[in-house]
């Protein structure tokens, strides 16, 4: 079994429960999920054992019930699963929510072992981070990082960085857990939770997932690369309704979103061609089902300028949760192996800036080849 808690339970969240529970009741089949049952670990063995969020209209609830605001068909065993109070450290500020989380009554130290507590009662394994983009800033050292938390600096860390921390002393406790960071803010990327995670037996995945138009964009770079095509510029740019590109609203959260994004331009091509590549706008009637739109322009032979044109409709949520199905058990798989930090491997697949810092984006397709030799699984194309 994989024991599973959910950091967040939004729209991503709730889709990848809701999701989850029919493919294992076989009421689905699992496109979207890129291994399927390769892995030794099967989709039936995840089992989600708790659920965190800091909207006071979720908290209290069962899972089920919070679905059901996102998913039309939600599987009633969702009900057996409270969403319990989480943290929120100003992580949804001008957002149209009300937050409530555990630091508003007790220190962050305190919320570290009343956390750490209810997870050891879960035998919680692999930790999946959906909570909304956060704007951050990074840390210079473990020391930096523990005196935050000493001295209840609430105003320093996000959300994200207090979960990860807070698992590190978890993982340290029981002898490993994985937490998996899809959203922007960096954790892979840091090497101070790197290296605490080494300590501490934790396994990172991240970050950012890669769901959409920043992976298929790194495969038509690559394609150019290799036929030796110059690129002249680059527009991407994706507008969507849901929660997650309200809150890129925000100038300062939408630059972390915009530099997961655009850091595939110059590690694939080897230049910086100029290049716009972020999440550029919130139309509420959209809701998750957002649009994308990619221009290429390039040289090719005999100075021949062309053009990629590329548009699409892609529900948001469902294409993030479906490669949560997959770096579960993959995350479980590190920690058998005692892979503590970062992997590579698994990141640079899934993740749109994937770990460690020093690491590069690569084509997908040789990522997926790089993936699954790590997974023990045959090769499909090398």
């Amino acid at each position: 079994m994989v024991n599973v808690i959910i950091l967040g339970q939004g729209f991503v969240g709730s889709i990848f429960a809701s999701g989850l529970e029919k493919i294992k009741a076989g009421e689905i089949e699992p496109y979207g999920v890129p291994l399927r049952d390769e892995l030794q670990i099967k989709i039936k063995d995840i089992n989600i054992v708790g659920s965190y969020d800091v909207d006071v209209n979720k908290v209290g609830k069962s899972v089920y019930d919070v679905a059901k605001h996102y998913d039309n068909n939600v599987p009633e065993s969702l009900k057996d699963i409270e969403v319990k109070k989480g943290v929120h450290l100003n992580s949804l500020k001008n957002l149209p929510i009300k937050a409530e989380g555990l630091e508003d009554k007790m220190s962050l130290e305190d919320a570290i072992n009343h956390l750490i507590d209810e997870w050891k009662e879960a035998k919680a394994e692999v930790f999946i981070n959906v909570c909304t983009t956060e704007a951050f800033k990074t840390f210079n050292s473990r020391e930096e990082l523990e005196k935050a938390i000493k001295e209840n600096n609430k105003e320093r860390l996000t959300a994200t960085q207090f979960y990860a921390y807070a698992i590190s002393r978890y993982a340290k406790e029981v002898g490993g857990a994985c937490f998996i960071n899809a959203i922007p803010t960096l954790i892979a990327n840091d090497p101070t939770y790197v290296e605490l995670a080494k300590e501490s037996k934790m396994v990172i995945f991240g970050d950012d997932g890669a769901t959409g138009a920043t992976p298929l964009t790194a495969d038509l770079l690559a394609h150019l690369f290799q036929r030796n095509r110059y690129v002249l510029s680059i527009a991407q740019f994706n507008i969507g309704g849901n929660t997650d590109f309200l809150a890129l609203t925000d100038v300062d959260r939408n630059k972390s979103k915009e530099s997961t994004k655009s850091s595939i331009v110059e590690d694939i091509l080897g230049y910086n061609a100029p290049h716009f590549i972020k999440p550029t706008g919130y139309l509420e009637p959209l809701g998750d089902k957002k649009f994308i739109s990619l221009h290429i322009e390039y040289i090719s032979f005999n100075g021949a300028r062309d053009e990629l044109i590329v548009n699409g409709r892609i529900n948001d949520s469902p294409a993030l949760a479906g490669l949560l199905v997959d770096l579960s058990r993959l995350g479980k798989i590190a920690l058998d192996r005692k892979e503590y930090g970062t992997v590579y491997e698994v990141n640079a697949f899934y993740m749109k800036n994937p770990g460690p810092k020093e690491a590069k984006n690569i084509p997908r397709i040789i990522a997926y080849e790089k993936m699954r030799m790590w997974a023990g699984l045959k090769s499909i194309w090398l």
